[in-house]
């Protein structure tokens, strides 16, 4: 049957090869289609046309013809406007290892699945491992990203840290009824995956305590003492303390030598989500704002993003492999005991996951390819993008900068134009607040307004706390191969966007009046017909 030839063996890259021209092909000639960082399309328009074109794919025109679809309906990270998420543009080079490891099909679990992926992931992890600062004592594993990475870190957490205060085996027999109640501390600006984590390993969201946090988004450390001292004196147990380096919106790294010291005061687990910011260890300039690290019981990392991976490339890394133990497991089928004994490794206590992806392999070989200096140089030139990019938000008059970039993104917005006596009774005439509540609506109503015209791919984020004036435009620079030119460029199509928001604004504004005058203008009419109608018998 054509499409049934098989992807592995001798035979397979002769298979393989046909088919990769014309997917190739078809990406070349979607991309061309859509002429931008994303499809000028509204949702349902595109929603439509994709479900059309499923329909109509065929035989051996299905490849081509969605794949085409596929490279159309993207929003493409390699394009310079597309700058809104931690979501990177991949390297060539890691997307051809990627393709061998499709081909392959290597699955982790165990080793006479993966022999050689098995070796190669080992070996990976030990040059992460010493990258972060660790020693040779140090275990990990591939996931499929920091949530995966997170729910790890706060699962060993939960197991040593409650295991040890209750004298049980919480991993066997449950988090306890009794006793005192766990708390996880992090800050207010961590990634949501904390409270997740929470709940998934029955702690529960709201045992997850927010720490304050200062204008950047960094936990304050005098605010994280203090919450643990609340918990202490309560009879509360400390389970863990959870550090963000490299806030999802800010790209802010915590003091993680004052966390880390504070987490082992109070005996807590001290985990480290730099899962954007881990990328910084491959920079001479910014490994320093990582300091610290090497403290943490475990570290997420995200090798999709600042580091150029195919997802997913998440690593999550333990300082001593023997608090590891809680995730061990035997399957007979899988790694029985003899086989361990006679050489054969398994990987298979180290995951969350069964089946799992050689997903490291694309890391090995791009650590191979550049080294650490040559990605380095990838993650300066972003960082250098993203100073570039707040100089010219501070050079714009109808920008505002938040604060300057710690690693490659910041906040902004929009500013609209002062309101006069016309646009403030405008705004009012068509129902709106004026001020904060009126640049939050114009800053979210842009982001959309690029994204229908196929202009740009903009963040939108909220800065902590209640009340309008919080909404903010994000800029999450990971090419590096964008120039300052483009980010200018992105910023014009930013301010020329608000502008259309507001003249939008106005002329909606201008038309109810208008109708309103109108309406008024009938009703005083009826009433003078009305009057005529009771001097003038019929």
């Amino acid at each position: 049957m054509p499409g049934a030839a098989l992807s592995g063996s001798a035979d397979g890259p002769g298979a393989l090869e046909p088919l990769l021209r014309a997917a190739l092909a078809a990406l070349e000639e979607g991309a061309a289609r859509r002429g931008g960082p994303v499809p000028a399309l509204e949702p349902g328009e595109l929603a439509a046309r994709v479900a059309r074109e499923y329909a109509a794919a065929r035989g051996t025109e299905a490849l081509p013809r969605l794949a085409s679809l596929l490279a159309y309906g993207s929003a493409d990270p390699a394009d310079p406007l597309c700058a809104a998420h931690l979501h990177c543009p991949p390297l060539a080079v890691a997307v051809a290892a990627d393709l061998a490891v499709s081909a392959l099909n290597p699955s982790q679990d165990s080793w006479d699945q993966a022999p050689a992926a098995t070796t190669l992931e080992t070996l990976l992890l030990a040059e992460l491992a010493e990258l972060v600062g660790y020693g040779e004592e140090a275990a990990g594993v591939l996931t499929s990203g920091g949530t995966e990475s997170n729910l790890m870190g706060l699962m060993l957490a939960r197991d040593r840290v409650l295991g040890r205060a209750s004298g049980r085996q919480v991993e066997l027999e449950g988090v306890p009824r009794t006793g005192p109640r766990p708390r996880v501390f992090t800050s207010a600006a961590a990634h949501f995956s904390v409270q997740r984590a929470a709940a998934l390993l029955g702690l529960g969201e709201g045992a997850v305590v927010p720490v304050g946090i200062d204008h950047a988004q960094r936990m304050d450390p005098g605010a994280l003492a203090g919450a643990l001292k609340r918990c202490a004196d309560a009879g509360e147990l400390p389970v863990a303390v959870v550090a963000t380096a490299g806030t999802t919106d800010t790209g802010t790294v915590d003091p993680l030598p004052e966390c880390a010291r504070l987490a082992a005061e109070y005996g807590a687990w001290f985990h480290v989500d730099a899962a954007y910011g881990g990328g910084a260890l491959l920079s001479d300039r910014l490994a320093p704002l990582l300091d610290g690290v090497e403290l943490a019981d475990s570290v997420s990392l995200d090798w999709h993003k600042l580091g150029w991976q195919p997802v997913a490339a998440g690593v999550f890394l333990v300082r001593r492999a023997e608090t590891y133990a809680s995730l061990a497991r035997r399957a007979v089928y899988l790694n029985p005991r003899d086989d361990e004994e006679a050489g054969y490794p398994s990987l298979l206590g180290l995951s969350l996951r069964t089946t799992r992806r050689a997903d490291g392999f694309s890391i090995a070989v791009t650590l191979r390819t550049l080294g650490r200096e040559g990605l380095g140089r990838l993650v300066d030139a972003c960082h250098d993008l993203a100073l570039a990019g707040a100089a010219a938000v501070r050079a714009h008059p109808r920008l505002e900068l938040h604060a300057d970039p710690v690693l490659t993104a910041f906040l902004f917005r929009y500013v609209p134009r002062e309101e006069g006596r016309a646009d403030h009774s405008a705004d009012r005439s068509a129902g709106h607040g004026a001020g904060p509540t009126r640049a939050d609506r114009i800053n979210a109503a842009l982001r959309r307004r690029l994204l229908r015209e196929g202009r740009a791919v903009v963040g939108r984020t909220e800065l902590p706390g209640e009340g309008p004036g919080r909404v903010r435009l994000k800029l999450t620079l990971l090419n590096p191969h964008a120039t300052p030119a483009d980010v200018e460029r992105l910023l014009h199509a930013v301010a020329e966007a608000g502008l259309a928001e507001e003249r939008a604004e106005a002329d909606l504004a201008e038309e109810r009046a208008g109708e309103r005058a109108g309406e008024g203008a009938g009703e005083r009419t009826g009433e003078r017909a009305g009057s005529r109608a009771e001097e003038e018998p019929l």
